[in-house]
């Protein structure tokens, strides 16, 4: 079987509250809730968190909450995998378990469609991590940064060439991994055999800051998302 497990930790620091902030009218974990429900693809749709306020607004939504996130686990420093390696390790017949879906909980623009057809590359390949992308705009190899106040090229040797002579470039949306269960436990998200699903731009945002949120919020009136 596959199950979906959607991460949603309490103690958001930019954003208080951030997985149940409203969006459009809808506590944001919903969407997530909503598109792994819609997907058919998942025998249960779990969510991890270490709050009894999301656990009763994602129960509400349709999802699981079958134990709650110890505190050791739900800090700014514990990787995604660690979180979905405890949770696997919490349910019952574990064993039956196929694939696991990460699906973060802050991916209002997240489309049911795209996890099906990461289900069909996983039946394909099972030695692959499958996630959504998008591509810059401008290329990243052009990309500088600033350190003590004082611009350093990222790519040096880049600078200089034609745009159309670069590779296109992409990245990670974080809207949801899919993968193998034994991905997961031993496994790089981002590695060599990953596979992406490319997305819009204008769907590529998650809420991580209060400019994603504007952003979020300006997206849905142009777009009527």
């Amino acid at each position: 079987m596959d199950v979906a497990i959607i991460p949603a930790r309490a103690g958001s620091k930019r954003i208080k509250n951030k997985n149940i902030k409203l969006f459009n009218n809808k506590h944001l974990i919903y969407y997530s809730i909503k598109a792994a429900i819609k997907s058919n693809l998942f025998k249960r749709v779990i969510v991890s968190t270490d709050s009894k306020k999301i656990s009763n607004i994602a129960k509400k939504y349709g999802a699981e909450v079958p134990f709650l996130r110890p505190k050791s686990l739900s800090d700014d420093y514990t990787s995604t995998q660690k979180v979905i390696n405890h949770a696997i390790d919490q349910l019952k017949n574990k064993d039956l378990i196929r694939n696991v879906c990460c699906i973060y909980a802050t991916a209002p623009f997240i489309d049911y469609k795209d996890l099906i057809k990461a289900n069909k590359i996983l039946k394909k390949d099972k030695n692959t991590f499958v996630f959504t992308a998008a591509k810059f705009h401008s290329s990243a190899f052009r990309s500088f940064y600033f350190k003590k106040k004082k611009l350093v090229k990222a790519f040096p040797k880049f600078m200089s060439s034609r745009s159309q002579d670069l590779k296109d470039t992409y990245f990670d949306v974080g809207q949801f991994y899919y993968a193998n269960k034994k991905k997961w436990l031993k496994g790089d998200i981002f590695s060599e055999k990953s596979k992406i699903i490319q997305i819009p731009y204008l769907k590529s945002y998650d809420l991580n800051n209060i400019e994603d949120w504007k952003v979020l919020n300006k997206i849905k009136k142009i777009k009527n998302l």
